[in-house]
């Protein structure tokens, strides 16, 4: 019986490495393999076969499991394409979207507590709003909007898929048309923070939506948790706080030196 439990616990061992190993891999693999192709197909080629497992099972559970997967699939499809913006040539903004896919396939996608749940949402909103900065620029103001509504979406509903029990269709379509609507407003004057020669690129309205997002959480946790008895005091410092940081950020960042 000793036997097998150790023989057991070396398996798990052993997979466990493998899979972190292979993780390692994928995260090195779509960076450097965009930068040297100069496109961003072969890179999406992987972060799809990646998710095999979302297709591999009967036709009606397809959707449903494409759904579950829209944060995890908008990090890594934000990854290969503002790698792709940043150019054909390694560039510290490089390493660093390299170093977070890792850490995001090795550490942060993998846990499913609500602190981690939050930071998977955040991290889609970033990086989603980012990309579609840069696809949406001189386009059709509806892509901008269409891409908006699903970055939205998505990280409502991987939130309140882990947290909530009862029916959140209304509210994940709710803040996806919020998401869609700054996004629309912020399409004409598109504010870009660049950091000299290190290729990193920061969309204003990616921070805009971050700290929108953190601020909704916040509030709708709170809303449960005091229910009856839920006050605008309990969400006032949050509130302020975003409140504040995003009206220096329009006012004091918006230089149109920045604007694409």
């Amino acid at each position: 019986m000793a036997d097998f439990v150790f023989a057991r616990k070396s398996r798990n061992i052993a997979s466990t490495t493998v899979h972190i190993f292979l993780n390692i891999l994928l995260g090195i693999s779509v960076v450097l393999i965009t930068v040297f192709s100069g496109t961003p197909l072969f890179g999406l080629i992987l972060v799809l076969v990646s998710k095999w497992r979302v297709f591999a099972v009967r036709s009606r559970y397809i959707w449903l499991n494409i759904k579950s997967n829209l944060v995890d699939l908008i990090v890594g499809i934000s990854i290969v394409l503002l790698t792709y913006y940043a150019g054909n040539t390694l560039l510290p903004v490089d390493f660093l979207l390299m170093a977070f896919y890792i850490i995001w396939l090795t550490v942060i996608k993998p846990q499913s507590n609500e602190t981690a749940t939050l930071v998977q949402s955040l991290s889609a909103v970033f990086l989603g709003m980012s990309t579609v900065t840069f696809i949406a620029s001189g386009q059709n103001p509806l892509l901008t909007i269409l891409l908006a509504f699903l970055v939205g979406y998505s990280a409502s509903r991987h939130v309140l898929s882990q947290t909530s029990s009862n029916d959140f269709t209304l509210t994940t379509l709710v803040c996806g048309l919020v998401f869609a609507e700054i996004a629309w407003l912020c399409q004409s004057w598109a504010i870009i923070y660049t950091f000299g020669a290190s290729g990193i690129r920061i969309p204003q309205v990616a921070i805009i939506m971050t700290i929108f997002a953190f601020v909704y959480n916040y509030a709708r946790q709170a809303m449960i948790r005091y229910q009856d008895d839920f006050r605008f005091r309990h969400i006032i410092a949050p509130v302020l706080f975003g409140v504040i940081l995003v009206g220096i950020i329009v006012i004091w960042f918006s230089n149109p030196i920045f604007n694409i």
